[in-house]
């Protein structure tokens, strides 16, 4: 099974988040730890991955609703 990354943050707790709102959603997620960041004790950068068929529904339900306005009012 391949896996795209969706989102990377600088907090691990943060793409848990995520994760569990795409799990609501019956969307398959994986988490990866990225670089050394979590073996000083300074938190866990983290990348969210997807399946490539999840991408787009999982973009959506990840995004921002301030966004979405943002963009409506600029083609006004």
């Amino acid at each position: 099974m391949s896996w795209i990354t969706l989102k990377t943050t600088n907090a691990r707790w943060e793409a848990e988040l995520m994760q569990q709102v795409l799990a609501a959603h019956d969307i398959p997620s994986r988490i990866l730890d990225t670089g050394i960041t979590p073996y000083f004790g300074a938190g866990s950068s983290a990348a969210l991955q997807v399946r490539p068929q999840d991408q787009w529904t999982a973009l959506l339900l990840l995004s921002c609703p301030e966004e979405e306005q943002a963009g409506a009012s600029d083609n006004n």
